[in-house]
């Protein structure tokens, strides 16, 4: 990854108190500056990252890309814990598709002037929006932090936006959508398996039962956990994921 500087040409009229203001360059890296009000009309989807994430010798963060099953996209993010995130979004039955460093909001307030660059933009499948700034969670107390998340969340009120910071995710939980982020590719050889496999979860049955009821069940366990990935089938993910797990079909459609 480089690190390059995104041009700041456009001005508003004048900041003064409540100003507030989404800067963003569209999929051609042409700049915008809209006003909130006018915000939630852009496809911020389509656009082109606010900034670059920077990549160095030496540096703390690991930036990287993730590729989305959801979006059938890379998404670059700029730490492990982001990563984390993505993950957990990728997997979540209610997103349609996530990207990262989407604007820069620009607003003042009676504190003067500020710029913040949100970590991750969140089209959900019922078209609402949810922004999510993600911090290191012995961050998450510190007064500059809680002012940034204060006006952030303001701002996307105003805008008709949600609004999260997040800092780290429940080991458990983290470990099994790790584990289940493996198999979210497309299936392909096996796929066969899958119908069978769901319709034999029509009632709670353990993973060790279900892919036993395969001819070959090292070759049906990886489609159990694409199938759970992809949330056609469920189980208790803040349990260890075990042989004695117990998995249902939700009557999701194909993944």
């Amino acid at each position: 990854m480089s690190t390059r500087t995104r041009p700041r040409t456009l001005r508003p009229l004048r900041y003064g108190a409540g100003t507030l203001c989404v800067r963003y360059y569209d999929a051609d890296g042409t700049e915008h500056l809209v006003a909130a009000q006018n915000a939630s009309a852009v496809d911020f989807a389509s656009c082109t990252p606010a900034r670059d994430i920077p990549s160095y010798v030496g540096q703390h963060h690991t930036p990287g890309l993730y590729w989305s099953a959801s979006s059938d996209r890379h998404v670059a993010y700029e730490s492990f814990l982001e990563l984390k995130w993505m993950k957990l979004l990728d997997h979540d039955p209610h997103v349609a598709l996530f990207t990262s460093q989407p604007f820069t909001l620009e607003g003042a307030d009676a504190h003067g002037r500020w710029r913040h660059t949100p970590d991750l933009f969140v089209r959900r499948t019922d078209g609402s929006v949810l922004i999510v700034d993600v911090k290191n969670p012995l961050s998450l107390s510190k007064p500059s932090v809680i002012q940034q998340a204060d006006r952030t969340a303001e701002a996307c009120r105003r805008i008709g936006w949600d609004y999260q910071m997040v800092g780290d995710i429940a080991p458990q939980r983290w470990a099994n959508i790790e584990w289940l982020a493996g198999y979210r590719r497309p299936l392909r050889s096996c796929a066969h398996l899958a119908d069978p496999l769901l319709a034999l979860a029509d009632r709670p049955v353990a993973v060790g039962d279900l892919v036993s009821f395969q001819p070959a069940p090292e070759l049906a366990r990886p489609v159990v956990y694409h199938l759970l990935w992809h949330n056609r089938l469920a189980c208790d993910l803040d349990q260890p994921l075990r042989d004695h797990t117990r998995v249902w079909t939700t009557g999701k459609g194909e993944a």
